[in-house]
């Protein structure tokens, strides 16, 4: 159902509206999470390494995409919340039109380049064929990815941040079975791990569509699906390449560390594969408090409420800090047991505790950045986001090589340079942010 977020108690309704997305996202990454443990339990670490390894490639491809959606849902939010259903019609179809195109390109290019993209992040040898099976086979979900992200997009701005929710609990359910039946069944390794995810997510995205068509009148669009029209594409493109520029900048930061941790070997590359999920855990409430706010405000400035904007943004921001707190701790105190829900192999136990522990203590600053994040995007002022993150990956990497190449700190030197980023980008958005408040209060 679709919910108007002009009006009701702001708290509450950032709550309400927020719980669906993580819960989505907790699934999501659940289903992610089993393909590490089932081959990191069942098949090896070498397995286990080509997972993690092909992880932040894919995700930056799908990305790209997501930032379409964001700048979409962005523009659908201001429509609904100004009552525009025409402009709001012409936007959703011209956004899948432009989304499926764009989805089956990088799929092809990824399936003929996988080899070179492969060499550029440093993979070792040993797994590099085993890496690039996976990550062709993984690349195919590209479309259904795109699809479900965009319809989910979609339903949040228009107020529905629960259906998506069902999709993604049936999907994990379906990748779960698909990983047992393909990798302990069938015996297919990594690339039945891959397959798995594929055939979950052509279902996920299948069932969507069909819940549209029967339950969301709003979104039966017919024969105006087939509309196109370039200067919609263009103002879309006009957000969304900020958002998609941004996140693009946060995945190349993370393949410019995953490049470097290559090169302490295939152990440490399969513990980061384990303490990446962890902290994909950790941090995607804080990613989705943030997204909470974009659809609040985006509804709420197309609809001139700017009391509520501001309230808004202060609300989120309470709701950002108390999480950070309770992720270091549980983070910290539990580090031991949730590397061994993945792994049993001591070495590579050893290395991702050393990495958690230390990570732990700085979750409340991607807390804060999220948060002032998610109030940029919602009053449309993705530069500022772009730029943050820019400066934020850049600093990351820039100070992860003298640890590990000068200092010889191994893992551990990651944390340390991921702190270092982090306060670059809140010493960037701090100041901007309260000179676009001061703007603002002025007109």
């Amino acid at each position: 159902m679709t919910k108007d977020l002009t009006r009701g108690q702001i708290t509450p309704l950032l709550v309400k509206f927020t719980i669906p997305l993580i819960l989505g996202n907790f699934f999501q990454l659940t289903y992610n999470a089993v393909d590490s443990i089932i081959v990191g339990k069942f098949v090896g670490k070498e397995a286990l390494a080509a997972v993690g390894i092909c992880n932040p490639i894919t995700t930056l491809i799908i990305l790209f995409l997501n930032g379409l959606c964001m700048g979409a849902s962005i523009l659908m939010g201001n429509y609904y919340g100004g009552r525009k259903t025409e402009l709001l019609n012409r936007q959703i179809s011209t956004t899948m039109i432009s989304g499926t195109v764009f989805s089956v390109v990088l799929t092809l290019a990824v399936m003929l380049f996988a080899r070179p993209i492969l060499l550029l992040v440093q993979v070792d040898p040993s797994i590099m064929d085993l890496t690039i099976q996976y990550l062709r086979i993984i690349t195919l979900g590209l479309l259904f990815t795109f699809l479900y992200n965009f319809l989910s997009s979609t339903l949040r701005a228009l107020g529905d941040s629960a259906t998506p929710l069902y999709f993604l609990m049936i999907s994990a359910v379906l990748n779960i079975f698909g990983d047992l039946f393909f990798v302990i069944a069938l015996k297919a390794g990594s690339n039945g791990c891959a397959w798995a995810t594929v055939i979950s997510e052509g279902l996920c995205c299948l069932l969507c569509i069909v819940y549209i068509k029967c339950r969301v009148p709003m979104l039966c669009l017919g024969k105006k699906w087939f509309v196109f029209d370039r200067a919609l594409l263009k103002k879309t493109v006009s957000y969304g390449w900020a958002s998609a520029m941004q996140q693009a900048t946060v995945q190349l930061g993370k393949i410019g560390i995953q490049a470097i941790v290559n090169t302490m070997g295939v152990s440490v590359s399969a513990a980061f594969a384990v303490v990446n999920r962890i902290d994909d855990y950790a941090y995607i409430p804080e990613q989705n408090i943030a997204h909470g706010m974009t659809a609040f405000m985006a509804q709420n400035k197309g609809a001139g409420r700017e009391d509520r904007v501001d309230r808004g943004f202060k609300s989120g921001m309470l709701l950002e800090i108390g999480y950070g707190i309770i992720i270091f701790i549980v983070c910290f105190a539990f580090a031991s047991p949730l590397m061994r829900l993945f792994v049993s192999d001591a070495e590579v136990i050893g290395h991702g505790v050393a990495y958690l522990r230390l990570i732990s203590a700085m979750y409340l600053l991607p807390a804060v950045t999220n948060g002032l994040q998610g109030y940029f995007r919602g009053v449309g002022d993705l530069k500022i986001t772009l730029l943050s993150s820019f400066i934020n990956m850049g600093v990351r990497v820039l100070a992860a090589i003298p640890l590990v190449f000068v200092l010889d700190m191994g893992i551990e030197a990651l944390p340390v340079s991921y702190l270092a980023g982090w306060a670059g980008m809140l010493i960037t958005e701090v100041p901007l942010l309260l000179h676009y408040r001061r703007v603002r209060k002025g007109d």
